[in-house]
């Protein structure tokens, strides 16, 4: 490998300041790199220059430092050899072409030109390299756990939240159901006291009622219904109801009121109306003897006539009708008594 020519001796450095670094020579010349004599060989180890000369590479910087730093150390460490006497460059030019090696690490306090010994551009010692890092890396992850916990505690509240809303839309819900329930429970309960009261008004209606009213026969047998179809009757179904019973069986008067009619009425037989104070017409048909006359005013119970099989019969029984108004049409009479509390 090439290397630079040898250096020259330097006689400048002859001075009784420098008797710690053994006998000097007679004679040394002082060596001044130059532009030539730093020149790199053509190789792997061309190094860069810079203005001034200088190379920019913190290797020479490096070399300059450990030699002014350990240059006592080494003299004397080589025994009996003769001192070496090493001129420096001057450390200034290099501070002004080079702001940036004052920031090397321990580099930067032997450029200083000295003006100020708290400057803050001198860099911290090697050993207090990364602990900036470490102490970042470790904020930082405080910082992280700490959002994790904060986001985690967010969670935490929102579900929290949530449950409670259920829980409370559940309360709620189950509130309106048992409402409704009760409600419900109770207008059944009310509808049902009221169809009671209603019921029981109108048995007491009827049972009053029932005082002023009384089916026409004592002892009977149904059989015939209002609205029952047949050829026998001209109307082509039957107008009345039919209580079937023996010749002479007594007919009583079901209310009070006032005989408009007695006598033959042709397929009716002996037929007797009493019209009430209402205006409805009631009438007895089929007689076999009338106890009353028009015009004769009876009671509820009076006996009118008697069950007989005149007119257009098959047999005794009393054929009653029910003309509300006095109308030709007539309505069934087993309802009308029935809303009058007897049961035909």
């Amino acid at each position: 490998m090439a290397s630079n020519r040898p250096a020259p001796e330097f006689s400048s450095l002859k001075d009784p300041s420098n008797e710690a670094f053994g006998p000097q020579p007679e004679s040394w010349e002082e060596w001044n790199p130059t532009e030539e004599s730093v020149r790199p060989v053509r190789g792997r180890h061309r190094v860069a220059r810079q203005r001034g000369g200088l190379a920019r590479s913190s290797t020479v910087l490096g070399v300059g430092v450990i030699a002014a730093v350990g240059a006592g150390g080494i003299a004397t460490a080589q025994g009996g050899k003769p001192a070496v006497h090493i001129s420096m460059p001057d450390l200034s030019a290099v501070k002004d072409s080079l702001p940036a090696a004052k920031s090397l690490p321990g580099v930067g306090a032997l450029i200083s030109d000295g003006s100020d010994s708290s400057d803050s551009t001198v860099a911290a010692p090697l050993t207090t390299v990364g602990s900036g890092t470490s102490d970042a890396g470790e904020a930082l992850r405080t910082r992280i756990l700490a959002q994790a916990e904060t986001q985690q505690d967010a969670a935490d509240a929102a579900a929290k939240k949530e449950a409670e809303e259920a829980a409370a839309k559940k309360a709620a819900d189950e509130a309106v159901a048992k409402k409704e329930a009760a409600d419900k429970k109770a207008a059944a309960e009310k509808k049902k006291a009221e169809e009671e009261a209603k019921k029981k008004a109108e048995a007491e209606r009827l049972a009053k009622l029932a005082k002023s009213y009384k089916l026409p026969v004592a002892s009977y047998t149904i059989t015939g219904t209002f609205g029952q179809p047949g050829a026998m009757w001209s109307s082509g179904y039957h107008t009345g109801l039919d209580f079937a019973a023996s010749t002479g069986t007594p007919i009583y008067a079901v209310h009070s009121g006032t005989v408009t009619e007695a006598g033959w009425a042709g397929a009716y037989g002996y037929r007797t109306i009493i019209t009430l104070d209402d205006g409805t017409e009631l009438w007895f048909c089929h007689q076999s003897s009338l106890n009353v006359s028009a015009g004769q005013k009876v009671t509820t119970g009076d006996v009118i006539g008697r069950v007989g099989a005149t007119g257009n019969v098959t047999g005794p029984h009393l054929h009653l009708e029910v003309h509300p108004g006095g109308d030709a049409t007539g309505i069934d009479p087993a309802a009308w008594l029935r809303e009058r509390g007897l049961t035909p």
